[in-house]
């Protein structure tokens, strides 16, 4: 007797699956071990030295540093001199930021010379250089035994001629100039009051009867024109080779009620600004602070990146007058 012709078809299905050939034996997959936790990201460190936080146009300058920070991913270390003639502190802070072994150094330098060898100990120590805002000496940097720094500025010569140029226009009949210089030491200054020279020259009716330094500070502008309106009461024009300069002059001329007197100056700060627009000064430069200190600080990521950069990148400046205020 079959015994099969009795059992339910379902069971009887289920039987024949279970003696059917298999395509092989029963494994079981090994678990798969984790995938490893991606490193961390270990941040740069750069630092930025700056000469003052008193001038406005460093203010801007670090802004734009900080958004370098934010939008690079980097840590930023901001130090700066109570002046900007304070060279000594400024080597000082070099020297912290050489024994906080920061991967990068971005630099305003005060002076162009004296910073050099602190410079060269932050390269011997492994430390990417970028220079900004005033150049250091090219002549010092390679008796020093330092590789060319990487430099980000505007043309500061070319800047000051068109202000000098600016100053000089309609000039039809014998008029004396001036100049407020900047620390003769540092190369901007001496690269403004030389484009200022030349735009001045242009005009054959001018005559440059004095070019003394108030070393970029108010207090100094004020009692430097003080002296140079004594001795050269006819001064007509008035270059400031930068703007905190040009308001301490300003303030003179005003409280000693000198008229008649064209002044410019150099930086485009909102003070500045705000005296064109008063028409108080006749025009300043705008050589983009912020933007210095972003370049500046990306520069310095990509050197210790272990990238190659431009040795001299020059950011636009434009003269700024009541006719082109932003």
């Amino acid at each position: 007797m079959n015994i099969l012709r009795f059992l339910p078809p379902v069971i009887l299905s289920l039987g024949l699956v279970g003696c059917g050939q298999s395509s092989g034996p029963s494994v079981n997959a090994p678990p798969q071990a984790p995938a490893p936790a991606p490193a961390p990201v270990v941040k740069k460190d750069i630092g930025l030295v700056m000469k003052t936080l008193t001038n406005p146009f460093f203010v801007e300058m670090e802004k734009g540093a900080r958004r370098a920070e934010k939008e690079l991913g980097i840590n930023l270390t901001v130090k700066t001199a109570a002046q900007e003639t304070s060279i000594e502190q400024q080597i000082q802070l070099v020297e912290d930021l050489i024994a906080a072994k920061v991967n990068a150094i971005v630099i305003a330098p005060g002076d162009s010379q004296r910073l050099v060898p602190a410079l060269k100990q932050a390269h011997d120590a492994g430390i990417r250089i970028v220079n900004i805002d005033n150049r250091l000496d090219p002549e010092t940097v390679q008796q020093a035994g330092l590789a060319p720094v990487p430099f980000i500025s505007v043309d500061n010569e070319a800047g000051a001629y068109k202000v000098g140029q600016f100053l000089a226009q309609g000039v039809s009949v014998p008029t004396e100039a001036a100049i407020l210089e900047g620390i003769r030491s540092a190369d901007n200054a001496k690269q403004r009051a030389a484009g200022a020279r030349r735009g001045l020259a242009a005009n054959p009716n001018i005559k440059l009867v004095a070019s003394e330094t108030a070393n970029w500070k108010i207090d100094e502008a004020y009692t430097v024109t003080q002296q140079m309106f004594t001795k050269h009461p006819n001064i007509k024009l008035l270059f400031a080779s930068n703007d905190i300069m040009a308001i301490g002059a300003l303030k003179y001329l005003q409280e000693s009620r000198h008229k008649g007197v064209k002044v410019a100056g150099f930086d485009a700060l909102d003070e500045a600004l705000a005296e064109i627009r008063s028409k108080r000064l006749a025009a300043t430069v705008d050589q983009q602070a912020a933007e210095q200190g972003y370049q500046g600080i990306a520069l310095a990521l990509r050197l210790a990146q272990g990238s190659t950069v431009p040795l001299v990148t020059l950011i636009d400046s434009r003269l700024i007058t009541a006719t082109t205020l932003p």
